[in-house]
């Protein structure tokens, strides 16, 4: 199960990371998003672990704990495709989708 993990403190670290979520099972991989410009945290990231029982076991126990001095939220992450703030698709005049422009518009 892939958890997103939000509201980290900017010093937790992926290993902090890591070692939190290994309390309740085996960790696949533990990452924080960093800014590819100033290679700062941006206070989020994301936990693999194998196993969904123990994923949903951390999620349930980790959700609004404490990290690092910041009560963090943990859930399970939506798959990219979901999350309708990405890619690409509509907006913006004359595009795909909004507006799209001309003075003759029918509804």
């Amino acid at each position: 199960m892939n958890i997103f993990v939000a509201k980290l403190s900017f010093d937790t670290h992926e290993d902090t990371l890591r070692e939190t979520f290994e309390e309740y099972g085996e960790v696949s991989s533990a990452k924080i998003i960093m800014d590819k410009f100033t290679g700062r945290s941006k206070g989020f990231g994301f936990v693999e672990m194998p196993n969904d029982d123990e994923a949903q076991a951390a999620i349930n126990e980790l959700n609004d704990s404490e990290l690092d001095g910041r009560t963090i939220v943990v859930k399970k992450a939506r798959p990219k495709e979901d999350n309708p703030r990405r890619g690409g698709g509509g907006g913006g005049y004359g595009g795909g989708g909004g507006y799209g422009g001309g003075r003759d518009r029918r509804y």
